[in-house]
C-alpha cells in the first residue's frame, strides 16, 4: 500500500510540473511585425497591466499595451503614422499586417483564449472588431479545448495573412479546422472537413454549414 501511494505521489508531482511548465511564459517584449510587402509594420510595446490577467489577481495594474503603425516612405524611411492602446493587459501572444496596413491580434500573453482572442485594428488606429471564443464556440466545444493553469488552448500556432492580403488564416487543428478572418471587415468563416468537402459556417448560433467560398477582395 505505501509503494502505491508513493507512485500515486510521483505520478501527480510529474502532472503538476507539466501543468506549470505548459503555463511558464516568458516575459513580454517589444516586437516589431512587417507586412508581406514592407509597405507597413507594427511596433507593440507591452502593457503593465499584469493584475488584469487571469492568475496574477492582486498584481500590479497600469497601461495596457500600446501600438505603433509605421508607413515607409518614398525615401524608404519609415514614419510613424499611429499611436494606440490595444485591448491587450501586457500584449497579443501573436500579432499580424497586412499589406493595407490592418493590424491583427490573436489572444493575451499568458491567457491564451481568454478576453479578446481575435481584433483587428485600422492603419488609422481604430478598432475594427474584436471577438471572444464565445462569438466562435458554444460553451461545450469551449469545454473541450485543451487547458492549462490560466489558458485555453483552441488554436495552433500556424496564422498567417492569406494571399490577397485581405485574410488570415488561423489553424484551430490538427484536422483542418481553421478560422478565416477578414480584419477590414470583421467578417469570418469557422470551417471543417467533412469527409471530402470543406464546409464554413459564419455565425456561432442559427448555425448553417455551407461549402467553403474564397472571401472577395476589395478594391
Amino acid at each position: 500500500m505505501l509503494a502505491k501511494l508513493k507512485l500515486c505521489a510521483f505520478v501527480l508531482a510529474i502532472l503538476a510540473a507539466l501543468t506549470a511548465r505548459a503555463d511558464d511564459w516568458p516575459a513580454a517584449q517589444t516586437k516589431e511585425v512587417f507586412s508581406e510587402s514592407r509597405e507597413w509594420f507594427v511596433r507593440v510595446v507591452p502593457g503593465k497591466s499584469v493584475g488584469d490577467t487571469i492568475g496574477f489577481e492582486g498584481s500590479p495594474k497600469g497601461e495596457y499595451a500600446k501600438a505603433e503603425f509605421y508607413k515607409r516612405q518614398g525615401d524608404r524611411s519609415y514614419r510613424l503614422k499611429e499611436e494606440i492602446t490595444l485591448l491587450n493587459p501586457v500584449a497579443p501572444v501573436l500579432f499580424l499586417v497586412t499589406d493595407r496596413g490592418y493590424l491583427v491580434t490573436l489572444d493575451n500573453w499568458h491567457n491564451m483564449g481568454y478576453g479578446w482572442v481575435v481584433a483587428s485594428y485600422s492603419p488609422r488606429g481604430q478598432r475594427v472588431v474584436s471577438y471572444s471564443l464565445r462569438d466562435f464556440f458554444t460553451d461545450g466545444e469551449i469545454q473541450s479545448f485543451q487547458r492549462s493553469v490560466s489558458s485555453i488552448w483552441w488554436r495552433k500556432d500556424t496564422a498567417y495573412v492569406r494571399e490577397g492580403q485581405q485574410s488570415v488564416h488561423v489553424a484551430v487543428d490538427e484536422k483542418g479546422s481553421e478560422l478565416i478572418f477578414e480584419p477590414e471587415t470583421g467578417a469570418w468563416q469557422y470551417c471543417e472537413w467533412k469527409g471530402n468537402s470543406h464546409f464554413c459556417r459564419t455565425a456561432n448560433g442559427g448555425r448553417t454549414w455551407k461549402p467553403y467560398e474564397e472571401p472577395k477582395l476589395r478594391p
